[in-house]
């Protein structure tokens, strides 16, 4: 039957930045957005492995942040800024987001270089 679905759904309203800020994690984790916030609902954090292609798609999102960042240095440097404030802001917020999901990821997988003896504290769930 149309418009009839086997599970219930959830939802719930979260601001545009908090979405932006999630947005960024669930690209930086590899997965599926359904996948990401059921894991993260279930276990309160999400343990990611890394995989090549999580690991390539992170080198292009720093490799935009990396252009964006190179053009509005050359702007100041002549002190012609093209970007208005609310641009500036924009790209701001994009690549602290891409930031804060890369150290995010990088902390979950710490593991991975830490000492057997030098547990993470939150290493429960990997």
């Amino acid at each position: 039957m149309s418009g009839v679905h086997k599970y219930p759904t959830i939802s719930f309203r979260i601001s545009p930045r908090e979405r932006e800020e999630i947005e960024a994690k669930i690209l930086a984790s590899g997965m599926l957005k359904k996948d990401y916030f059921v894991r993260s609902c279930i276990y309160n954090r999400v343990c990611v492995v890394g995989k090549k292609e999580v690991i390539y798609q992170l080198v292009e999102e720093l490799k935009v942040m990396q252009t964006n960042i190179r053009e509005v240095t050359e702007q100041f440097e002549q002190s012609e800024i093209t970007l208005s404030p609310e641009g500036l802001q924009d790209m701001k917020n994009d690549c602290l987001d891409m930031l804060k999901a890369i150290l995010w990821l990088l902390d979950g997988a710490k593991y991975l270089w830490q000492d057997e003896n030098e547990k993470s504290p939150n290493s429960g769930n990997c």
